[in-house]
C-alpha cells in the first residue's frame, strides 16, 4: 500500500515538472513558427555558382 502513494506522488512531480517545462518553453517563444522549418527544405538555394552544358575536356 506504501508504494502506491510513493507512485502517485512521483508521477505528480513528473507531471508537474513537465507541466513546468511546457509553459517554460511557451513564455521563451519555442513554439512561435512550426510552419516555416518545416518548409525550409523545400525552398530553393541561389548557387553563386554558374553551371554550363559544355563539359570541361
Amino acid at each position: 500500500m506504501h508504494i502506491i502513494f510513493f507512485m502517485i506522488g512521483v508521477s505528480l512531480m513528473m507531471a508537474l515538472g513537465f507541466l513546468g517545462a511546457f509553459f517554460w518553453s511557451m513564455r521563451n517563444g519555442q513554439h512561435d513558427d512550426l510552419y516555416t522549418p518545416s518548409m525550409r527544405i523545400l525552398l530553393d538555394d541561389t548557387d553563386s555558382t554558374s553551371t554550363t552544358d559544355v563539359p570541361n575536356n
